[in-house]
């Protein structure tokens, strides 16, 4: 007699899981341990990032369930450590101010795992029994690149609402030793004037007092930070793009690119009742 599967084992994957089981639980224990401990310290903003973070976890298993698809081993690995990265690592733990790399090594890498996303909604339609419609390589490609260039921009104009509305400086500030603008052309003409070497900012406030920030240079506000994202996100997603435009032309056979590329079930038992096979 046929063995019967328990609820959900359709769900998953072909691959041992019980890497991705262990790396979970110690997150979210670690998670759990952060959200008490700032609970303790009176710092709610951070419990609800804590919060958010524990609800990021459990898309991965959601989105296998409601799509009906297997996501690779490697992918949902990077997925998880990135949430745990970005938002315990990265905002609690401040590694965005201790590490200076450490916002443009995630922003490369959210450009790398957005265009594996974009690449796999397009690639697991092109491959779907249910559409009669079949798109080229290299149209897959500039459609992924596009997806994660757009989910790149997103996020901008995010960080940038937050900070005009919230004041959170999410788009760091950058400083730099000089200027030019047109705003300081003396005859009011379209010339940009440049201010070189400049040392310091002082601050005038509204009653007449100063303040010298002593940072060295002229306080960019963010759009450094901005076009450096942008264009990490950019070297992110031009070099998946270029792995997935190979994996179609080879017809699946890229290792790397298949650690990176949801299956949908049927084909991952398809697969694997053919290795049976004698």
């Amino acid at each position: 007699m046929k063995k019967k599967e328990k609820p959900g084992a359709q769900f998953r994957t072909v691959e041992n899981k019980r890497l991705i089981s262990a790396l979970y639980i110690l997150l979210r224990i670690s998670v759990v341990m952060v959200l008490i401990a700032q609970v303790l310290n009176g710092n709610f903003e951070n419990v609800m990032l804590c919060v958010l973070t524990l609800i990021l976890f459990t898309l991965p298993s959601l989105i296998e369930r409601r799509l009906k698809i297997d996501l690779p081993d490697t992918l949902e690995i990077v997925i998880l450590l990135f949430i745990y990265s970005a938002e315990i690592l990265g905002e609690i733990r401040a590694f965005y101010v201790i590490f200076p790399f450490w916002d443009t090594v995630l922003h490369t890498l959210n450009g790398f795992l957005c265009a594996a996303i974009g690449f796999s909604l397009i690639d697991l339609l092109n491959r779907s029994k249910k559409f009669t419609f079949s798109l080229s390589p290299l149209y897959v490609a500039v459609v992924s690149f596009c997806f994660s260039m757009t989910v790149g921009v997103l996020w901008e104009f995010f960080e940038c609402a937050m900070d005009q509305f919230f004041f959170l400086d999410m788009q760091k500030d950058t400083v730099i030793p000089a200027i030019s603008s047109v705003l300081l052309d003396p005859a009011g003409g379209n010339h940009p004037q440049l201010i070189n070497g400049i040392r310091d900012v002082i601050i005038v406030y509204g009653d007449g007092t100063q303040q010298a920030l002593g940072v060295g240079g002229y306080l960019d506000i963010g759009l450094l930070d901005t076009m450096e994202d942008l264009f990490v996100n950019f070297i992110g997603a031009t070099v998946f793009s270029l792995v997935g435009y190979c994996y179609i032309k080879r017809r699946g056979q890229g290792k790397f690119a298949r650690r990176f590329i949801p299956r949908i079930l049927e084909d991952a038992d398809s697969n694997s009742s053919e290795k049976e096979k004698p």
